[in-house]
């Protein structure tokens, strides 16, 4: 053998043998199983329920955020009356807040300052004189102006010398009529504001004081004037002159978006307002009636008169009554001056202004 060292050869392991798994043989006598039968079986009848489809819903937009829908309108800093007096004499540390009475005429001013969908006309109208219509008028004029932010103007449609512009600014220096001759050359709000003035922040359109070109006044005048006046103002206050068939009241109707009806505590104040009532039902504007406010005056009245019989009547009648108490400054046919009114007197106002702003958001009226 050769010399050297013996090399072994290492042997690989035998790989383990695989588990002994027993092969399952059918019995003799077994059957073979059946593939899976499906078996319709009938159901009994059922009513078929239509599913109503889903209401659409109303896109949401950022116009729904606003002072008008998501302020609490609360002041505790009270603004009248003896809580005032309290707050003011301790120097603000004492406040015993606001009372109802206040907190009714923010509510009120809140209402008033709801949103126009688009230009508005109001006509106060009577069948009867003497009543306090162009007192109303001024007083629903100022109230609006005062609470709201757009821009107003109160128009005198009376042909016969109307006082609205006396009462509000002491002025009758130009009247509709010169606008009337002037209509052509009005292209802006400056333009119209020669023609009109000022009280408080409530733009005043005198009537013509001369009675021979008064009568002219007219229907298609009346409409020509409004025309104008509602591309630049949001809202037209019309004092419509007495009585209802005088030519500019046609004119005055057709265009009025609403209308305040003014009486009296009085037989004969009354009953004419309930006239009025009947004749504008006459001539086709029901849907005006429906949606009338009614002002009772108290200037002149009686224990003797039934004033909430008075109230029951017109409330069956129309939207809403309002019964302004006598006002000593208002009695005196002067200039009108908001301090100087009474309390009473000027939340009355407040809350007609209100309820005329309530319809602002209502369709208009059918004409017929």
């Amino acid at each position: 053998m050769p010399d050297g060292p013996t090399v072994e050869t290492p042997v690989e392991p035998a790989p383990p043998p695989e588990p002994f798994v027993p092969r399952e043989e059918p019995a003799p006598d077994a059957q073979p199983v059946p593939e899976a039968v499906t078996q319709e079986i009938p159901l009994p009848d059922r009513p078929v329920v239509e599913v109503p489809p889903a209401p659409e819903t109303r896109p949401v937009t950022a116009s729904e955020l606003t002072e008008y829908t998501i302020v609490r309108r609360r002041s505790d800093k009270p603004g009248s009356g003896w809580r005032r007096a309290v707050n003011v004499a301790s120097g603000g540390l004492v406040n015993p807040g606001i009372g109802a009475a206040e907190q009714r005429r923010q509510e009120l001013a809140l209402r008033i300052r709801r949103p126009l969908p688009g230009p508005r006309q109001i006509a106060v109208a009577s069948m009867k004189g003497g009543v306090g219509k162009t007192t109303v008028t001024a007083m629903l004029g100022l109230m609006l102006a005062e609470h709201r932010g757009d821009r107003i103007v109160a128009l005198d449609a009376n042909p016969d010398a109307g006082t609205l512009a006396e009462r509000l600014t002491g002025r009758t220096d130009s009247t509709v009529r010169d606008l009337l001759d002037s209509l052509g050359g009005v292209g802006s709000l400056s333009d119209i504001a020669r023609f009109t003035t000022l009280a408080g922040r409530l733009q005043v359109l005198a009537s013509e004081q001369d009675p021979v070109r008064g009568e002219a006044f007219d229907r298609p005048e009346y409409e020509r004037v409004c025309a104008v006046l509602s591309r630049f103002y949001n809202i037209v206050v019309t004092d419509s002159g007495t009585g209802m068939v005088h030519p500019a009241m046609d004119g005055t109707l057709a265009l009025a978006n609403g209308v305040v009806i003014v009486g009296s505590h009085t037989v004969d104040g009354a009953s004419r307002a309930s006239r009025t009532l009947d004749w504008l039902v006459a001539h086709g504007h029901g849907e005006l009636v429906e949606r009338a406010v009614v002002v009772l005056s108290q200037d002149r009245t009686s224990p003797e008169i039934d004033g909430e019989r008075l109230v029951a009547h017109f409330r069956a009648r129309c939207r809403a009554v309002v019964v302004v108490p006598r006002d000593p400054h208002l009695a005196t046919g002067s200039r009108i001056e908001l301090d100087k009114v009474s309390q009473g007197t000027s939340d009355a106002f407040l809350e007609l202004a209100a309820l005329v702003a309530d319809d602002f958001g209502g369709p208009p009226p059918v004409r017929r």
